[in-house]
């Protein structure tokens, strides 16, 4: 429903339960709307929703009793006991040292983020957009500068593991980061990254 897809309510709400019945849908989350348009949910629309809304002047994302506040440096949110919400695109590409800056911050005050925009491929691209790879390997190993920049093929992702070069997170390290730190991202498409996971053997 957001740029810069922006599909109609009802084509957006086909379009997820189309992610929902693919092979796929386990690494599906949150249906994102805004708080504006609730009431236009059919009656029989049983799914977990992501809600956005100004608070403010703040941007908030609610995702059930978690609360994600966009564009607030780690240092404001972590005195708020909120999350943090990045934006990895659309219309402002942070840098690798302003995305690598926020990733640390994070970590050293102990806020979960979410990224969001501009994450449809799996590696960092020509033309500056981010990778979703490269940024969870920020978030596992740290060096993220140096992470956020890497090329084909410096990850490797299965069942056992995700790995950097020489380094490996076992999945277990995998659910401590998502508890702890980067939780998530939005996309405003799901087959996109996924095709581009299987085109890497991924899946």
């Amino acid at each position: 429903m957001f740029p810069p897809a922006s599909l109609p309510f009802a084509e957006a709400l086909a379009e997820d339960r189309r992610a929902r019945e693919s092979e796929h849908a386990w690494m599906l989350g949150r249906f994102v709307l805004p708080a504006s348009r609730l009431s236009e949910l059919p009656q029989d629309e049983h799914r977990a929703f992501a809600v956005v809304e100004s608070r403010g002047d703040d941007k908030i994302e609610a995702q059930g009793e978690a609360i994600y506040v966009e564009g607030r440096a780690p240092e404001h949110i972590a005195s708020r006991g909120v999350r943090a919400k990045i934006r990895c695109g659309g219309e402002r590409i942070p840098s690798v040292e302003e995305l690598g800056e926020f990733v640390r911050g994070c970590r050293q005050l102990c806020v979960v983020f979410k990224a969001t925009a501009g994450l449809h491929h799996a590696y960092r691209t020509e033309a500056g957009e981010h990778g979703f790879l490269n940024l969870l390997a920020a978030a596992v190993f740290g060096d993220e500068e140096e992470a956020l920049r890497e090329q084909p093929p410096a990850f490797a992702l299965d069942a056992t593991s995700f790995r950097w070069r020489d380094q490996e997170a076992l999945p277990g390290r995998l659910a401590d980061v998502r508890a702890s730190l980067f939780h998530s991202i939005g996309t405003c498409s799901f087959f996109e990254p996924v095709e581009e996971l299987d085109a890497l053997g991924i899946l």
